[in-house]
């Protein structure tokens, strides 16, 4: 156990979806195929929380995230959020947007590389979190769909509106927030949304395969890259090279760079030790 994790235990039971770890891949399956997967307050909150702790675990090097049945989320539940949130005051509904925006943040600040097994439709708060993960394999029948302006809300929601143009550009962004069309997986894939598109019945196990790569590669220096990748975001290019140089400075003294030139000079394939 690392000297740095707290008295607390991990959870490795989550009430409100499936939570397994097999070789290193966690794989957490939003289990309400009978609502499309749709979110409630509880499930909102176990993702905050889950992704929270995942960093604190030593047998997770990589996420998938997906859904059951035939459909990866269609947001949050109609009759069991909208219906509720009508009659809350302005502070609790202030403390239900912070949640929701948590569960984005928890998964960009999360240093294991998740990836989002899209087998079916992922719409508002689904569309986002498919956003919020590294990688997307998405089935060829799938759709996203940003609604929030369908229902009278900002298409700028959990980071939508920050994530979306960093991904596809600001012009597709604004068109797909604002007017809450589908973008059907064809389309995602061509601007950038999707990183796969395979037949549906490929959709998690290409995820996994996925996953297993990056769980068995060089997982330090994967979790540094995603890292950099969220923090410079917002850098200037100063700010950047600097970080990079730190952060290439440090990986050049780990395990994991020592066995590339001992496996390079034997003519072997490397064995990564993720330190």
């Amino acid at each position: 156990m690392s000297p740095t994790r707290a008295s607390a235990p991990l959870t490795d039971d989550w009430e409100h979806f499936r939570f397994e770890i097999d070789g290193e891949v966690a794989t957490i399956t939003l289990d309400r195929p009978d609502r499309l997967n749709a979110l409630t307050f509880a499930v909102y909150a176990d993702l905050r929380d889950l992704f929270t702790q995942l960093p604190h675990r030593s047998d997770v090097e990589a996420v998938v995230i997906t859904g059951a049945g035939g459909g990866f989320c269609s947001g949050g539940d109609v009759e069991g959020i909208i219906g509720r949130l009508l009659e809350m005051d302005a502070r609790d509904l202030l403390d239900f947007t912070t949640m929701t925006g948590a569960v984005v943040r928890a998964m960009r600040e999360c240093p294991i590389p998740v990836v989002a097994a899209v087998n079916g439709t992922a719409a508002g708060a689904g569309a986002v979190i498919a956003l919020a993960a590294d990688f997307r394999i998405v089935a060829d029948t799938a759709r996203f769909h940003f609604l929030f302006t369908k229902v009278g809300l900002s298409g700028g929601d959990m980071g939508s509106a920050y994530l979306l143009p960093r991904l596809v550009g600001l012009g597709r962004a604004t068109e797909i927030l604002m007017l809450g069309d589908p973008v059907d997986a064809a389309t995602a894939e061509r601007i950038g949304l999707a990183n796969r598109v395979v037949p549906v019945d490929k959709v998690v196990p290409v995820a996994a395969d996925l996953a297993g790569r990056l769980a068995t590669g060089p997982t330090f220096a994967n979790r540094a890259t995603k890292s950099l990748l969220t923090r410079e975001l917002d850098m200037d290019l100063a700010g950047s090279l600097e970080l990079e140089a730190i952060t290439q400075a440090l990986l050049m003294t780990t395990a994991d760079h020592a066995e590339f030139h001992a496996a390079f000079t034997a003519g072997r394939p490397p064995q990564w030790r993720g330190r």
